[in-house]
């Protein structure tokens, strides 16, 4: 069998869920109905779900120690946004929900824009404007073949 290329599911470890939750609830995500005390679950667009899921049970599910939440993981999730503007109006939105500001907004190397937030639980966000890429209705990218 070959992998077909999506991703369906980003559970993010957390310290305490209801705290988590929190705080995406904050930056305008929306809680789906499926979530409970133990898990809860962000629709997002094109059929992708974000999970916050307690770090600890996380890794007891996959049968890996937790190594905890100090020092960078390894990984980015990323946002990328219609304009400049919209990167700086979402960091801040981040910030004031609780996020640690990690690079401020500022010109990138390959003719972007782009910052970094941590959330509160150390996961890392890009929020990128990219104008090399075009955005679909839904906020998707679609890569040059």
């Amino acid at each position: 069998m070959v992998m077909k290329p999506r991703i369906s599911l980003i559970t993010l470890g957390v310290a305490d869920v209801a705290a988590a939750t929190e705080f995406y609830l904050k930056i305008g995500l929306q809680k789906s109905g499926e979530s409970n005390d133990s898990v809860s679950f962000f629709q997002l667009s094109g059929g992708l779900v974000l999970a916050v899921w307690k770090r600890t049970d996380l890794a007891k599910d996959a049968h890996i120690e937790d190594g905890g939440s100090k020092g960078f993981g390894g990984m980015a999730l990323a946002y990328n946004a219609a304009s400049p503007l919209d990167v700086d109006k979402l960091i801040a939105a981040f910030i004031a929900a609780g996020a640690k500001l990690l690079k401020q907004p500022d010109k990138t190397f390959w003719g972007g824009y782009s910052g970094y937030v941590a959330d509160p639980d150390g996961h890392v966000w890009e929020i990128a404007h990219n104008p090399f890429w075009e955005l679909d209705e839904s906020g998707g990218i679609t890569l040059p073949s």
